[in-house]
């Protein structure tokens, strides 16, 4: 590894990072394509996840890949799928180095996709800011490897920790420029999850707004019983995005049926007790093929997630107002005793947004 090297791979994790998304369930991947410090190709991973990376980067580079370097921020693929393997694409381009970031996962690749190239005769290195390309493809890693999504749970609270007001008054508590930053949160993500008491109450579109963004994510509302407002903004926008109830097994047919009409996708779960079983939401989103879960709460599903152990990181945004032990809490109740009964999470990142303060943590 030279400096060279550190360079173009930084290049290619940023690549991927603008997939970031729109690729599942296939990981967000970027890929340059370089020989004689000259760059010939760069992709990131198209929509739906197909094409794959290496593939664009290799068509731009054309015959002038015959020599070069590949810098990839994912081991490249193995096995055949909907696409031929990316590694047959790089033999067959004649490139003589392949640089990976980080090792896939996925039991189909597992390995297999460095061992080939290097079976060709190519060089192979890895490695190359692993720590960086594991947080980018954190989803896309959790899902291949237990087949959860990384799940992201974002709260914009009060300096004393409240969402709204005793009356329910919560619009808006933080800043323009906060809430710009929760839509380039979303875009970063191929789902946005709320539990039904926000839907009902705030009656939310859940979407990406304001950034010039093409693609939406999937909306996600938990509901136990389907009861959410039939007029409200969610079901009258279902057929133009994307819209998945989760729901659990008494949900009523009639409203089943209603739902699924007006073009929402249902996502039968377990229960555990009164509520939906965090861990079945989860697997269920899992299943469909989600890697990165954006929740916006409310208090209810928050808890359930956070006792549960399923939030791997946390996006707080806070503001300079206090609103009371009256108003309402950005946590609900988690039937912690004693201190050593909480989850704990690490600060990665803080730093103001005009008048907020946003701070980042990770699962320990």
């Amino acid at each position: 590894m030279n400096a060279a090297d550190i360079r173009f791979m930084r290049l290619a994790l940023g690549l991927g990072r603008r997939g970031q998304g729109r690729c599942w369930p296939n990981p967000a991947v970027g890929c340059v394509i370089v020989r004689d410090g000259r760059i010939l190709g760069r992709a990131t991973t198209g929509p739906g996840g197909r094409p794959h990376a290496e593939t664009l980067a290799l068509a731009q580079a054309g015959d002038g890949a015959r020599g070069a370097t590949a810098y990839v921020s994912l081991e490249p693929c193995a096995h055949h799928g909907v696409t031929p393997p990316c590694t047959d694409a790089l033999i067959a381009a004649g490139v003589a180095r392949v640089v990976v970031a980080v090792a896939d996962t996925d039991a189909r690749v597992a390995g297999q996709g460095l061992a080939a190239l290097r079976a060709a005769g190519i060089a192979v290195t890895s490695g190359v800011l692993a720590d960086e390309a594991r947080a980018d493809l954190a989803g896309f890693l959790r899902r291949a490897a237990g087949g959860l999504p990384w799940i992201t749970l974002k709260l914009a609270s009060s300096f004393d920790g409240r969402i709204a007001t005793a009356s329910g008054a919560s619009q808006w508590i933080t800043g323009p420029r906060a809430r710009r930053e929760v839509h380039a949160l979303r875009a970063r993500h191929d789902a946005v999850m709320v539990g039904a008491g926000t839907a009902r109450a705030d009656d939310p579109m859940l979407t990406v707004r304001g950034l010039g963004v093409t693609h939406q994510p999937v909306r996600v509302v938990v509901s136990r019983r389907l009861d959410l407002p039939e007029a409200g903004r969610l079901a009258q926008s279902a057929r133009e995005v994307p819209l998945w109830i989760c729901h659990g097994p008494d949900a009523d047919e009639d409203r089943r049926a209603a739902w699924e009409a007006r073009g929402a996708r249902l996502l039968p779960c377990a229960l555990a007790g009164r509520q939906l079983d965090p861990a079945s939401v989860s697997d269920a989103l899992g299943q469909a093929g989600l890697t990165r879960v954006f929740c916006e709460g409310g208090a209810a599903l928050a808890a359930s997630l956070m006792t549960a152990g399923l939030v791997d990181e946390l996006v707080g945004f806070t503001a300079g107002i206090a609103l009371g032990a009256e108003g309402l809490p950005a946590v609900g109740a988690m039937g912690i005793s004693a201190l050593s009964e909480a989850h704990r999470f690490r600060l990665v990142e803080t730093r103001p947004v005009d008048g907020d303060v946003l701070h980042r943590w990770l699962r320990r």
